[in-house]
Formats: structure tokens, C-alpha cells, sequence
């Protein structure tokens, strides 16, 4: 029911004209990543303004120091166990738990967060 209801929200953006924004892409990432019903991302990481973040994963700041690219970072929510395979991260985008689109999104918000620590 969430997912539909944010595919309708991003369809009626879409069909009424508005193009996304930077601030745009990073307020959506960052309710992803924040949602316990969808990415869910602080049950594990501390993430700046997050309320009950988790200590399992390392905080997510300063990514660009640890990932090459986005890329590298979009492969690594998508299916963590193809690089580490004993890792207990979900493969977000092979259970099908986000969209490519909301993996996207989300990868956006947290490559960002190192540039507004500054």
C-alpha cells in the first residue's frame, strides 16, 4: 500500500509537470531511507537527524571516502552479499524491498549527506 501510494505521488509530479529538484531528490531520500516501512536504513546506520539509529552498519557520512562512485554505492543497497557475502545487509533491490528508482533516490540523499556536513 506505501509503495503504491508513492508511485501515485511521484506519477502525479510527474503528469502535472514539476521536475525533481536536488532539494527535491534529497527530502524523498531522505523520508526512503528514514521509513521503517520501506528502506528502513536507520534499523542498522546513524544518519544525521535520525531518531533511533542502529549500531550494526557504519554511519552513513562521508560515503565518497569508502565508495569509488554512486554506482558503487547503488550496488551495494541493491545486493550487499555480491560483494560480502556473509553480510546480514537485506539485497534491497533483488527482494524487491525498494525500486531501482527508490534505490536511486535514497543513494542521492545519502552521497549528499557528507557535503552538508561541511
Amino acid at each position: 500500500m506505501v509503495a503504491l501510494t508513492g508511485l501515485l505521488y511521484l506519477q502525479t509530479l510527474t503528469l502535472s509537470g514539476a521536475t525533481e529538484t536536488g532539494a527535491s531528490v534529497q527530502s524523498q531520500g531522505k523520508t526512503l531511507a528514514f521509513s521503517r516501512q520501506k528502506g528502513n536504513c536507520l534499523s542498522c546506520h546513524a544518519i544525521d537527524g535520525g531518531e533511533l539509529p542502529g549500531n550494526i552498519g557504519p554511519a552513513l557520512v562521508d560515503l565518497q571516502l569508502r565508495y569509488e562512485d554512486k554506482a558503487a554505492l547503488r550496488a551495494q543497497i541493491w545486493d550487499a552479499s555480491s560483494a560480502k557475502p556473509d553480510t546480514i545487509m537485506p539485497p534491497y533491490g533483488n527482494h524487491r524491498i525498494l525500486t531501482g528508482d527508490e534505490i536511486d533516490t535514497i543513494v542521492e540523499y545519502i552521497w549528499s549527506l557528507h557535503e552538508q556536513r561541511r
